[in-house]
């Protein structure tokens, strides 16, 4: 496959890791569709040689993968929830939102997030393309446009409802397989005295911690501080802040403005651990894909050990990520609080998703893993 990197155009020829075949993460199957063909997509990262950014070429579609039936909803997370009010609570802090201020969430999904700022009085506006979860943030009291954020829609959505003090991008970037529209849609939105926010998984801790899980067909790309600045300065925004988290093995929190602002000490301690550990150059980036064959030989021994044994092994949540260690381990069964994912099947390894509830009878080990 002749692939161009998202970012600066240059031949992807070097791997990063090749995971194989897997289909899409949340193309849960009914009990209908268990004996129809599926789709299988290579899971092949490269990193591209100039830029240095970790990314997975855009083989299915955007519009094919955040349908009306799209799976994930965030408030089936109570964490993660509380997780979006504490985010709503320091931004309000920190940037003085009030009554007068205006919130615009992209990929703003069930109104996880954006109902924190309603509580507080604050306008503010979602945009999520998937149908079924906006219409869940509408129910929620938190009115939301049901597009793709791009340079066109974010233009639009600005001159209707006018520019926002905050555009949040929380868990999206690596979502979007056209990066540099993405970014000029975020610049589009936010006022020139506004700021930018966003979370994303850290490169740099999914290659310490070898979570090979979080590769999906849904994450296009995978970033260091220095490449999502670097894509964030091709629509005039400019790093001012970062934040380190824990969530999702390790995630940052960027802030950027308009414009050119000087970083904060937190952004150059990142870039310098980020440089230390090898991830400014090619070369710093070698070596994952024989961490990942590890970490798999692994699971699937203590998978074969525990079958043989009569003992059983449930995954709690059927998050997408689970997908890709499902169907490189070939396990039987998850348990998830969505009523939606609780009545289908995950894709590929033909796992039976169940509540919580109906799962694990009373007295019975956690349920099963297949050994075929």
């Amino acid at each position: 496959m002749n692939a161009a990197c998202r970012l600066c155009a240059a031949p992807l020829t070097r791997t990063f890791v090749d995971l194989g075949m897997s289909p899409p993460c949340e193309s849960y199957l009914r009990p209908d569709q268990l004996d129809e063909p599926e789709s299988f997509y290579a899971l092949h990262v490269r990193i591209c040689e100039r830029c240095l950014l970790v990314q997975l070429p855009a083989l299915v579609a955007a519009e094919e993968i955040f349908t009306a039936d799209y799976a994930y909803f965030s408030s089936y997370s109570d964490s993660w929830v509380a997780h979006a009010g504490r985010f709503v609570d320091d931004m309000a802090a920190r940037l003085g939102l009030g009554a007068a201020s205006f919130v615009v969430e992209a990929a703003s999904n069930d109104g996880y997030l954006l109902q924190h700022a309603v509580a507080r009085g604050i306008r503010v506006l979602g945009v999520e393309p998937c149908g079924g979860v906006a219409d869940a943030a509408r129910a929620r009291g938190v009115p939301t446009e049901s597009v793709f954020l791009g340079e066109r829609t974010g233009t639009d959505i600005a001159e209707r409802h006018g520019p926002a003090d905050l555009v949040v991008a929380n868990n999206v970037l690596a979502h979007v397989p056209d990066l540099l529209d993405f970014v000029r849609g975020l610049r589009a939105l936010v006022a020139d005295g506004g700021t930018v926010s966003l979370e994303f998984p850290h490169l740099l801790r999914l290659i310490e911690g070898r979570q090979y899980d979080t590769i999906y067909h849904e994450h296009y790309s995978y970033f260091t501080l220095r490449t999502a600045a670097a894509a964030l300065a091709t629509a005039d925004l400019g790093v001012v802040d970062v934040e380190e988290l824990s969530t999702h093995g390790g995630s940052l929190r960027v802030l950027a403005r308009p414009g050119e602002h000087r970083p904060s000490e937190m952004v150059e301690k990142v870039l310098a651990d980020e440089r230390t550990a090898g991830l400014h150059t090619v070369e710093g980036h070698a070596g994952f894909a024989r961490e990942v064959f590890a970490v798999k030989a692994g699971l699937l021994e203590f998978l074969l050990t525990a079958a043989r044994e009569g003992r059983s092994v449930a995954g709690y949540g059927a998050p997408g990520k689970g997908n890709t260690l499902l169907n490189t381990a070939g396990c039987g069964r998850t348990c998830c609080r969505s009523p939606w994912t609780a009545t289908r099947t995950s894709t590929g390894c033909t796992c039976p998703a169940r509540t919580s509830r109906s799962t694990r009878p009373s007295g019975s080990p956690r349920c099963g893993p297949t050994t075929s």
